[in-house]
């Protein structure tokens, strides 16, 4: 018996030493690092995570990303989808490391945090921690386009429903938010207010960021939140690619004042984002959603669903489930559907905050005389968005000009 005991103890040490060799550390992990983590998370959670490769970088890195949620592997319909990238230039580290941390709190806390478990079998959520992966092994920043990298993404982001985004940055401390292209001092998006919501749910849930503080006495930035445009013009940004052509909202948060800091300031970095980072996946249950069918429930992909008083540049259209998420504060709106040769239908709804209960508002659609084989809708291949209007359940309507260059933008010249 103390033979068996000093056994099952022995097993016991080394499967202690194992959980602490496997346990991510706060330092930097390169790339061969970086993908046997991920590797590893995927072995031992096999049915929260899927691991994959969008494609691969110039020097033929691969660009992983790990999926999280109840439906990992496949998009389930009535479930949104919600990404994270870090890490498109090179020297911006922060992000890349504290998104590996995130993954690590996620999967651990699954089935032992009741708000983690609900945000998990709720949203589909991707992670890719570095978008550039051959900047951060040559430790600087890569400042041209890298075709096979931006190709990927764009693809990616074609073939998934995105809801909800943000991506990862450094040399600054605010979430800036859409459009980064314009004309004048502030380039309003129709979506406007959502996009402050957004911006003040992460600056607000981060530990100082809502300070608006800066990193010099020179600059500045209220509730530590700006439009991208009154910071500095960007053309061809992320953001805006994200929401015109994506049907997504991305914001772009910047992280840390140095872009490289010392290893020794991660674990820092990784508590003052820890909070923000959930709250703000959380943000992808806003709103309204819901399948647009024929009358024998058959789904109609390509429909137009938007709310009134929002039209987009490209009209955010059904997915091939039939599937629309609009992203809309607390409110009362009214959604219009239309399929291409058909009378629109028009449906009031009053929207709650459902964020809490990781569940949009549910609204169907069923066009009893349309037939399922519906065209794209069109979208401007060069959009000159003149006399955008905006207006919410809280907000009056006001006018905004904006001009976005489509040919940045499609070419999506992401490395600034």
């Amino acid at each position: 018996k103390s033979c068996q005991d000093l056994s099952m103890g022995m097993v016991a040490a080394v499967l202690c030493l194992l959980a602490l060799a496997a346990a991510l550390d706060f330092g930097y992990h390169h790339a061969e690092e970086l993908e046997a983590y991920l590797r590893e998370v995927h072995a031992a959670h096999p049915a929260l995570t899927h691991l994959h490769s969008i494609g691969r970088s110039v020097e033929g890195r691969d660009l992983w990303v790990l999926v999280l949620g109840r439906f990992p592997t496949q998009h389930k319909i009535g479930i949104p989808e919600f990404k994270y990238v870090a890490n498109m230039h090179g020297d911006e580290t922060v992000g890349r490391e504290i998104l590996l941390h995130l993954i690590d709190y996620l999967v651990t806390s699954y089935g032992r945090d009741p708000n983690i478990t609900k945000l998990l079998n709720n949203t589909r959520i991707h992670i890719m921690p570095t978008m550039n992966p051959d900047g951060f092994e040559a430790t600087k920043n890569n400042n041209v386009t890298i075709q096979p990298e931006t190709r990927a993404v764009m693809n990616w982001i074609k073939n998934e429903t995105f809801v909800l985004s943000a991506n990862l940055h450094g040399g600054a401390l605010v979430a800036s938010y859409t459009f980064d292209n314009g004309n004048s001092g502030y380039s309003r998006s129709p979506d406007d207010d959502v996009f402050i919501h957004l911006a003040k749910t992460y600056s607000f849930n981060h530990a100082s960021m809502y300070k608006g503080t800066g990193c010099d006495s020179r600059q500045t930035f209220p509730d530590g939140i700006t439009n991208g445009y009154s910071w500095y013009q960007l053309e061809g940004g992320m953001q805006d690619y994200n929401y015109v052509w994506g049907q997504c909202f991305e914001i772009t948060l910047e992280l840390s004042c140095c872009k490289y800091p010392p290893a020794d300031q991660l674990e820092k970095f990784w508590t003052d984002n820890k909070v923000a980072l959930v709250e703000y996946i959380k943000q992808v249950h806003l709103g309204v959603k819901g399948q647009v069918t024929d009358r024998n429930g058959n789904p109609i992909p390509n429909a137009i669903v938007e709310a009134q008083g929002r039209s987009h540049v490209c009209p955010y259209r059904t997915n091939a489930h039939g599937e629309y998420f609009l992203l809309l504060l607390p409110g009362k709106y009214v959604i219009n559907a239309t399929v291409p040769g058909f009378k629109s239908m028009l449906k009031t709804v009053e929207i709650p905050d459902n964020t809490a209960n990781f569940n949009a508002l549910k609204q169907d659609f069923s066009f009893s005389e349309a037939s399922i084989r519906t065209r794209p809708a069109s979208c401007p291949k060069v959009p000159l968005y003149q006399g955008l209007e905006r207006s919410s359940a809280a907000v009056k309507p006001t006018l905004h000009l904006l001009v976005l260059m489509a040919a940045t933008l499609y070419n999506c010249l992401f490395f600034f």
